[in-house]
């Protein structure tokens, strides 16, 4: 009787290592993932007004004395990153409580923002001046200007692809004139400079080699990452900030001429000849400002010029519900609750630069399979514990 006592206790020990296995091994849960809860929008009757999806209805809204323009939401939903063009500056609230952090102070009309989530570092710039400066979100201390030779029109923070001819792990690409120039973020060196008929505006880099990027003449381009090839894809459209679809690759572009979404296909690279775009389109019945596509592509939001924000169901292709803002609406975002606690903490290393971030491209597929060999070395034991213990409980 012992000594079946002892098989069951082994096979209970088993057991429970099982079912504590998977917890020992799942990795940081971090708040880009899962479906948005919130959206932010800036420029509306209030300044920025926060929806709840689920709700359907505006639950706050921020005042912050100007028309804000860009904005941004921390990794973990705490912090909302803003433009003030009117005031030159740059604000961090708590996004929770809409209390101001820190202010940073930047010459000209600040109404563009890009924010490297690895390093930590938010760049902001704007048609006023040539320079690009990375601030400290945390501080909003100004650590580094990028000048180029005429205005900034846009801004994108982008992780270079396996096989792209610089070794930077990631790059600033900032909007000017004629050209995008290309910087390592963390040197501040010019890596080249991309010219773009037609004069660069609104840049968008979905997973892949290929970057989207809108002309002030009315077109949208395609970049080749990798060898710089600059290709047109749309032409005779007035085209606002795009957003895109990391499930799909789909790039989702407001087109205020035509009032209405265009969808561009996307763009495998090695496709010889370009798929002809859009692939098709969603009228919006008012032109449409800016657009932002959730994480688990499911969900749309589209603000208009008329002060209404709509929601666009993305498998049923279809509009859900419409919130009226009200005001201008000059950007968009999503994003989940913020946390609960106010907290400001001073940056720590692992908050600079996460020690995921470091590990190598194989330490994921690596870890997996430890964890299957594991597991099923577990199952192999629990199985023979069981048929030992049923065949002593057949013999006695």
């Amino acid at each position: 009787m012992s000594m079946i006592s002892r098989s069951y206790r082994r096979i209970m020990l088993f057991t429970w290592m099982l079912l504590l296995l998977p917890v020992c091994w799942s990795p940081p849960v971090h708040a880009d993932g899962g479906a948005p809860n919130l959206a932010y929008v800036s420029g509306t009757a209030q300044g920025i007004s926060v929806i709840d999806t689920g709700a359907a209805r505006i639950t706050k809204t921020i005042s912050l004395g100007d028309d804000p323009h860009t904005i941004l939401l921390s990794q973990d939903g705490r912090l909302l990153y803003v433009t003030l063009p009117g005031r030159g500056q740059v604000v961090v609230i708590a996004a929770k409580t809409g209390r101001t952090i820190c202010t940073a102070h930047l010459p000209g009309t600040p109404t563009l923002l890009a924010l490297d989530q690895e390093s930590n570092t938010l760049y902001a710039g704007g048609n006023g001046a040539t320079g690009v400066s990375a601030i400290d979100p945390e501080t909003c201390k100004i650590e580094h200007t990028f000048q180029i030779e005429s205005a900034v029109n846009g801004l994108a923070v982008t992780a270079p692809e396996i096989g792209t001819p610089h070794t930077s792990k990631n790059q600033l690409w900032v909007a000017g004139t004629d050209a995008l120039n290309v910087f390592d973020d963390r040197t501040g060196q010019l890596l080249g400079r991309i010219s773009v008929p037609g004069g660069p505006q609104y840049i968008s880099f979905p997973p892949g080699t290929t970057v989207y990027v809108t002309t002030r003449q009315g077109g949208v381009d395609a970049v080749n990452f990798q060898t710089r090839k600059v290709s047109q894809l749309l032409t005779g459209g007035t085209f606002g900030p795009m957003d895109y679809d990391a499930l799909t690759g789909e790039v989702y572009v407001p087109d205020q001429k035509h009032s209405e979404l265009a969808v561009l296909s996307p763009i495998d690279p090695s496709m010889t000849i370009l798929p002809k775009e859009p692939v098709r389109v969603i009228p919006t019945g008012v032109p449409p400002e800016t657009v932002a596509i959730t994480n688990d592509g499911l969900l749309g939001f589209v603000a208009l010029q008329n002060g209404e924000v709509k929601m666009i169901d993305l498998l049923g292709r279809r509009f859900a519900y419409t919130v009226n803002v009200g005001g201008n609406p000059h950007f968009i975002i999503t994003g989940l609750y913020p946390p609960t606690t106010d907290l400001t903490p001073t940056p720590t290393p692992s908050q600079q630069k996460p020690f995921w971030s470091t590990l190598p491209a194989w330490a994921i597929p690596a870890s997996i399979l430890v964890y299957l060999l594991v597991f099923f070395t577990l199952v192999w034991f629990f199985l023979r514990m069981l048929r030992r213990t049923l065949r002593e409980r057949h013999h006695r």
